[in-house]
C-alpha cells in the first residue's frame, strides 16, 4: 500500500509536475468568473517553474543530502561485497539502457576490480505501478557487469524490490550479512542518507560510498544559474523528492532518523 501510494501521490505533487497541472488549471479558470485567482494561480506557477528551470534553487536543495556523507577511501581495508542501488539501469529491446544515474554502475564496476574478492550485488526489481514490466532492473544490471568482465559467480541479482526498504529488506536476507564483513552501498549521494537509514533500521550495517554528484560542492552551487532546463528540472525533482522521501519513511518507521549522517 505504501508503495501505491508514494507512486500517485509524487505523481501528482512532484513540484514540476503540479506546476504544470496547475498552470493547466489556470489556463481553463481564465475563462470563467475565476479569472482573476486564474491570472495568479497562473503566474505562481510560472515563477515557480522558471525558479526550477533557471536559478540555483534545485542545487541548494539537493547540496545538502550530498553533503550529508562524504565519498571514502575506496582502496582502504577488505571488503565483502558491494552493493548497487537500483534506479540507474533497465532494459529496452533486449539491451542495457542507462539514465542519467549511470555512475551507480561504472563506480560499482570500478570499485568491483579494486576488490577482486569482494561480491557485488545489484538489488533492483520492477517500480512499474501500471503493469508488470517483462524485464526487471537486475536483468540489465546482469547484462551490463557480466558485459565488462565481471565473473557471474561473483554477482548476486536481487529483483522483486521496488523501493528502498525493499532494497534494504530483501538484500539482507538474501547475502546474510557476517558480523565484522565490510559492505560497501553504492548509491547517488543525494538518496545516500535515506538508503543508509533504511539499511540501518533492516539491521545491515554497510558503509555509504556516495556517487553521481549533481552539485560541484562549492559557493558557486548556490549562485551559478543553469543553462540547461532538463537538468535543472531533474535536479529538483531528484531534490524536493529525497526530502519528501525522508520525511515519510521516517514517519513510517522505516528509518533510524528523520536525516541519517555518519
Amino acid at each position: 500500500m505504501f508503495f501505491v501510494l508514494s507512486k500517485l501521490v509524487w505523481l501528482v505533487f512532484s513540484p514540476v509536475n503540479f506546476a504544470i497541472l496547475a498552470a493547466l488549471l489556470a489556463a481553463v479558470l481564465a475563462f470563467t468568473r475565476f479569472a482573476r485567482p486564474a491570472r495568479w494561480l497562473g503566474l505562481l506557477s510560472l515563477v515557480a517553474l522558471v525558479l526550477m528551470a533557471f536559478s540555483p534553487l534545485p542545487r541548494a536543495v539537493i547540496r545538502p543530502l550530498e553533503d550529508r556523507f562524504p565519498q571514502q577511501d575506496a582502496a582502504k581495508g577488505p571488503v565483502a561485497g558491494i552493493i548497487i542501488l537500483g534506479g540507474a539501469v533497465g532494459m529496452n529491446r533486449g539491451d542495457v539502457v542507462l539514465n542519467s544515474s549511470a555512475t551507480r554502475m561504472t563506480k560499482a564496476v570500478e570499485l568491483a576490480r579494486l576488490h577482486p574478492q569482494a561480491k557485488v550485488v545489484f538489488t533492483g526489481g520492477s517500480a512499474n505501478l501500471v503493469s508488470q514490466a517483462e524485464t526487471t532492473e537486475a536483468d540489465g544490471a546482469k547484462l551490463l557487469l557480466e558485459g565488462v568482465g565481471l565473473a557471474p559467480a561473483r554477482l548476486v541479482l536481487e529483483d522483486q524490490s521496488r523501493n528502498t526498504r525493499e532494497n534494504a529488506t530483501f538484500t539482507r536476507r538474501l547475502v546474510d550479512p557476517k558480523p565484522g564483513e565490510r559492505w560497501l552501498l553504492v548509491t547517488s549521494a543525494w538518496h545516500m542518507p535515506r538508503a543508509m537509514g533504511v539499511f540501518r533500521k533492516a539491521g545491515f550495517a554497510v558503509e555509504a560510498f556516495p556517487v553521481d554528484y549533481w552539485s560541484k560542492g562549492r559557493p558557486s552551487d548556490f549562485t551559478r544559474p543553469y543553462s540547461r532546463v532538463h537538468r535543472a528540472l531533474e535536479t529538483a525533482d531528484n531534490g524536493f523528492k529525497e526530502w519528501v522521501g525522508l520525511l515519510a519513511y521516517w514517519l513510517a518507521g522505516y528509518t533510524d532518523a528523520l536525516l541519517p549522517g555518519p
